[in-house]
């Protein structure tokens, strides 16, 4: 711990801070309406509901090779849009009224083939106190393979990271579960998760576990049923595996890491001189919010400042939340920012090219 300095503590907020006011005007105009907590469930249902019937038509319907690829792909999708929708907001207990309700729920991705307790605790413990801080968010800093802190080591292969880092995105959801959930687990370099958690022994046992189960009924079972050859259903889950990630990738690359982003070095007392709400303004970013279609696929990414300023609230909440957080920041010269899809991507292309030599021009700064 001595090399990182101690966890970071941001400034205490005063009496008239803008958050306080914010947070009020959120809470008599838009968290009273139940309604957008009620329509936040049935869409979490039924997400769920389109995976299961997915999978079941898989049986029905897979001899047919054009429907078995057709079907896995839509249940690929339907896997990110629990993650990035239901799922995300169970996590933050947003999604259903008890913190029981909601951890059950989590435990559909535990299917998935991961394993939910510690995806949890690196997100909630780690990337939301500390978004963008070097050393202690590692949602952003994942893999040596790329290089985004600016303090991260660079290697000679980081010069192409720009062009190959597009080729491995499209593999994320394959290389969370079968390389960074081990990482997690039993790596010891960058390990930021160990600092403040003790994986329980039972979550090892579940690690494995959840991984043989999503193979079987995966694999397996297709194989078993279908009169497909094992070739061909394990190339359709690889294609549901690919149309996954290059859905889940644009949350992924559009909300923190871009070429203006900032990503502050704490000192080694830990004590910032920020607040905690103006540091989630400055290191967090908005992409097509208020565009419905985008709303309903990626619920809290899309109005991702909400989300990390009302980490508790259900996304379907945001589209109300979004406009007076943009009034406040106006009004007291703070950042917000939001812009098209294309324009966030091509501006994380730009922080991967610029990234890849020692004189980035990123912010790193001791704040």
């Amino acid at each position: 711990m001595s090399d990182i300095g101690l966890k970071p503590q941001f400034l205490r907020a005063s009496k008239d801070d803008f958050f306080k006011k914010l947070a009020k005007e959120v809470q008599e105009k838009v968290l009273k309406d139940k309604k957008l907590q009620h329509k936040n469930i049935i869409k979490a249902l039924s997400l769920l509901a389109l995976f299961l019937v997915s999978y079941s038509c898989i049986l029905a319907f897979g001899n047919n090779t054009i429907l078995l690829f057709s079907i896995y792909i839509i249940m690929g999708i339907s896997m990110i849009l629990i993650f990035v929708n239901p799922f995300h907001d169970a996590s933050h207990g947003a999604l259903f009224a008890t913190k029981k309700q909601n951890r059950i729920f989590c435990y559909v991705v535990d299917f998935f083939g991961t394993n939910s307790e510690i995806w949890i605790q690196r997100h909630l413990q780690l990337h939301h106190p500390y978004p963008n801080i070097q050393n202690w968010d590692c949602d952003v800093k994942q893999s040596d393979v790329v290089r985004i802190f600016p303090n991260s080591p660079l290697y000679k292969f980081h010069k192409y990271q720009h062009i190959y880092m597009w080729f491995l995105y499209p593999f994320y959801t394959l290389i969370w579960l079968y390389i960074r959930d081990f990482k997690d687990f039993f790596g010891t370099k960058d390990n930021y998760l160990k600092r403040i958690y003790t994986i329980p022994t039972i979550e090892y046992v579940k690690l494995f576990a959840s991984k043989f189960f999503n193979l079987f009924y995966m694999l397996v079972i297709p194989y078993w049923v279908l009169e497909q050859s094992f070739e061909t259903i394990f190339s359709a889950w690889i294609v549901m595996h690919l149309t996954s990630s290059l859905f889940g990738v644009i949350a992924l690359v559009s909300t923190h890491a871009d070429e203006t982003a900032h990503f502050p070095l704490p000192p080694m007392d830990g004590k910032m001189d920020i607040t905690w709400a103006k540091h989630q303004l400055m290191v967090t970013k908005d992409f097509n919010a208020g565009n419905p279609v985008f709303d309903f696929l990626y619920g809290g990414f899309t109005h991702h400042v909400a989300h990390h300023l009302f980490p508790t609230v259900g996304h379907t909440y945001y589209p109300k939340i979004t406009p007076i957080i943009s009034k406040y920041a106006k009004e007291n010269d703070l950042p917000y920012t939001c812009r098209p899809v294309l324009n966030a991507i091509k501006s994380h292309y730009l922080l991967l090219k610029n990234s890849r030599q020692s004189d980035s021009i990123f912010h790193s700064s001791e704040l």
